[in-house]
């Protein structure tokens, strides 16, 4: 992933709320949000070229999402593909703390990066350049290609999105809660989708170009050969029911496909 903003229990019937972008270049196959065949108790989208994958779910509850750092001079060639780091968070059976900090203990053998991990009672990030993991209390996050809540503008204007979101969710039950979570799906998606760039004062200095840093500062992303390719948004009820939604998008921005998965801790797909 390369844009991910989150409420965490912050909102009393949703503990989680996610929006997120993966952006990639096109040429690099992936298979969209699925139930994968070799692992049927995982849930997540997969990269075809290094079998790993960028966001995830354990069929009993357990997630995960990495993104990239961005800063040339780290670049070390040769590495392991970070997507086996969402996969291995997803098989840990350890609580969410002691996965982070076991990861941490080898990270310096990845390209540099930011891992959430959820155990369903808590939530946590492992920020590779620094080597910390911090378990997060509840509130409303944002992660980019930076450590995390980095004032990105499009970190600010998409994590400012969510919590107005939120805020419109009714907070009792009601007949309309599949309604409601209709209406958060179509918010987090327009701000997903949003490709407004950010003015040349407020782009961030990450070793890039400068063309480069114009095409990377929105949420929605269309550069030379590169964009975004899939958005997400995953709800998770206070029933532990999760809906994850997945849409995949084309060279030019067009939809090419949405899957939708429905799914409780450890029941059926």
């Amino acid at each position: 992933m390369c844009l991910v903003v989150f409420a965490w229990r912050a909102h009393p019937r949703y503990p989680l709320v996610l929006a997120a972008n993966r952006d990639e270049f096109f040429s690099r196959p992936a298979a969209p949000a699925h139930w994968w065949t070799d692992a049927p108790h995982l849930l997540a989208g997969r990269d075809l070229e290094a079998g790993g994958t960028w966001m995830g779910f354990n069929r009993n509850g357990r997630f995960a999402a990495l993104t990239n750092y961005r800063d040339p001079s780290r670049h070390v060639s040769g590495t392991p593909s970070r997507g086996a780091l969402v996969r291995d968070a997803l098989e840990d059976t350890r609580d969410a703390a002691a996965c982070l900090h076991d990861l941490a203990a080898w990270a310096d053998a990845y390209a540099a990066f930011n891992l959430l991990v959820c155990d369903g009672e808590h939530l946590g990030v492992l920020e590779s350049t620094t080597g910390t993991v911090r378990m997060l209390s509840p509130g409303v996050y944002g992660l980019s290609n930076h450590l995390l809540d980095t004032p990105w503008p499009k970190l600010l204007k998409a994590r400012a999105g969510l919590e107005q979101a939120l805020a419109a969710l009714p907070t009792a039950d009601s007949a309309d809660r599949l309604a409601g979570e209709d209406v958060l799906l179509t918010s987090l998606l327009e701000l997903m989708r949003d490709p407004t760039p950010a003015s040349d004062p407020h782009l961030p200095e990450t070793g890039v170009s400068l063309d480069w840093e114009r095409w990377l500062s929105p949420a929605f992303i269309r550069a030379p050969g590169y964009g975004t390719r899939c958005s997400s948004v995953v709800i998770c009820d206070d029933t532990a029911h999760t809906r994850f939604v997945e849409w995949t998008w084309d060279a030019h921005g067009d939809l090419h496909n949405r899957v939708e998965h429905r799914f409780r801790p450890s029941g059926g797909a």
